[in-house]
């Protein structure tokens, strides 16, 4: 295999160019000054970019007339216009699969922190208050017993019920559409779905379709003694919704690890006593996100040995790459 121009485009892990700077000669687009001249003079050599959570416009698509495939890091993928990618043959991969575990681990690890009150529970240690003001007061929550509903019953919802059953919890889910081969209870709308939940975990990716999906009917359909949990997408869930349920009690707590314009947190959330808050750690460990770069460079690599990508999106196309 000859080495060819490989474009990465905006931030991402280091260990995906070490990776990709074994087989082919890599430009790394962030560090041009001039990144829209750059891509002027040098786009028309292009077949293959990787790109990080930023994604990839229909622009910069554009700019490239000789692109065949952008491989992302990442399961989700809204941030990549794949439209654009369709509508000029050019196939999108991400990065299934590899992370299912460490994500549906730290759902379940969010979701204790959320209903058993850890985190809270910890600051009272650290803050002296043991000592001062006595034992840390009762949880109102418990797993044991309690509906789990899960907005998106992929790979990971499906990691996190398996979790969540070993809890004694109840699972029931809502998707596009019911799946057969699962006899978890299906409701054909998330306000039915939060109706009948304790827990509602959100598992859904982001775009148009799903964005506030998690909405103030929601909200109020899960209640007073109700729990939000969101490790999908940020832009799922309606921040300033998601605020006045908190403040308010419509709700009784939520954890979330993933916001709609990270890593800006609206101040207003985090004064929130009752929200959990993690800083988008879902599938942040060290062997984990280098299995996704593998995969991000796995698929790169086979495409231009003329073999089919790993893990296409199925949005895009997969044309004869003989």
């Amino acid at each position: 295999m000859s080495r060819q121009e490989v474009l990465v485009i905006g931030p991402i892990m280091p260990f995906v160019v070490e990776r990709l700077k074994l087989h082919h000669d890599v430009v790394e687009c962030e560090n041009e000054a001039d990144s829209a001249g750059f891509l002027a003079r040098e786009g028309s050599r292009v077949r293959a970019v990787a790109v990080g959570l930023h994604g990839l416009s229909a622009k910069t698509i554009a700019a490239l007339p000789k692109l065949e495939i952008i491989a992302s890091f990442g399961v989700g993928y809204d941030a990549v216009d794949v439209a654009a990618a369709a509508r000029a043959g050019v196939v999108v991969t991400h990065t299934p699969g590899v992370l299912t575990e460490e994500v549906a681990d730290t759902a379940l690890g969010l979701m204790l922190m959320t209903v058993r009150e850890l985190s809270a529970a910890e600051r009272h240690l650290r803050e002296g208050r043991w000592q001062s003001e006595g034992n840390y007061r009762l949880s109102d929550g418990s797993l044991t017993g309690a509906v789990l509903g899960i907005v998106g019953l992929g790979r990971i919802g499906k990691a996190i019920a398996k979790r969540a059953e070993a809890c004694g919890m109840k699972i029931h889910y809502h998707g596009r559409h019911r799946q057969a081969d699962t006899a978890y209870p299906y409701h054909e709308t998330v306000v039915d779905l939060a109706r009948a939940a304790d827990v509602v975990m959100v598992v859904a990716p982001g775009g148009a379709q799903t964005r506030h999906l998690i909405n103030a009917d929601v909200l109020a359909a899960l209640g007073p003694h109700g729990y939000l949990i969101n490790i999908g997408r940020g832009s799922v869930v309606d921040e300033a919704a998601l605020v006045a349920a908190l403040r308010e009690g419509v709700i009784r707590a939520a954890g979330l690890d993933v916001f709609d314009d990270e890593p800006n947190v609206p101040s207003d959330l985090i004064e929130q006593p009752n929200a959990v808050l993690l800083p988008h750690v879902g599938s942040a460990s060290r062997a984990t996100r280098q299995a996704m770069g593998q995969l991000v460079v796995d698929n790169i690599c086979a495409w231009l040995e003329g073999k089919p990508p790993l893990t296409p999106v199925p949005e895009t196309p997969v044309p004869d790459c003989t």
